[in-house]
């Protein structure tokens, strides 16, 4: 395995990491936005009042973006392995 592998290969996790992530920490992030601007609208400041709201969104991102995750992590499985010979080499 040369250097130039290694770092493509790095690189390629780290994207398919961030595709796999990227719907759930958008989803999170806008939910807390609008939770936050809720709470400086009412004036509201109950520290807990975020978390529901987030766990939910998460939790119906996973509902809905999951089998796309999943396929991207079942590609980049399936392409290492299929490549196990020239990394060991």
């Amino acid at each position: 395995m040369n250097i130039d592998y290694a770092v493509q290969l790095g690189r390629e996790a780290l994207v398919v990491v961030m595709l796999i992530a990227a719907p759930m920490l958008g989803l999170g992030m806008l939910v807390g936005v609008a939770v936050s601007v809720f709470q400086a609208t009412t004036q509201i400041q109950e520290q807990t009042l975020v978390f529901i709201p987030k766990i939910l969104a998460v939790f119906f991102g996973i509902v809905i973006f999951g089998s796309a995750m999943l396929n991207i992590a079942v590609n980049f499985a399936a392409d290492i392995f299929s490549q196990l010979g020239a990394i060991i080499k």
